[in-house]
């Protein structure tokens, strides 16, 4: 079998399974999106209660999302603190070894 995975890597056959992953979560969510749209449009209400209600999910949506970004924004300063500090920590000990 890992020979079979060499011989379609060496073809350029081989295709990597992340790919198939997250091409499969992509269409998860879509469906669960169409799903729900679907389901908030067949639902049986009135058309000013479907559109109160439409509008109050999409501002949710928006600020959960927004939150969402923020925090994001807030682990990528993080992130890139800590990056700077293991550099200034690490770059003693890289001089001598360059050349």
């Amino acid at each position: 079998m890992e020979s079979q995975a060499n011989d379609y890597a060496s073809q350029g056959n081989y295709r990597s399974s992340e790919r198939n992953v997250s091409l499969g979560l992509t269409m998860l969510f879509i469906g669960l999106a169409a799903g729900a749209l679907t389901a908030l449009l067949l639902a049986p209400k009135t058309g000013r209660q479907m559109r109160r209600s439409l509008r109050r999910k999409y501002e949710d949506a928006r600020e959960a999302m927004d939150d969402f970004t923020d925090q994001a924004s807030d682990w990528l300063d993080k992130g890139s603190h800590w990056a700077e500090k293991a550099k200034s920590r690490v770059a003693p000990f890289k001089k001598p070894f360059s050349r």
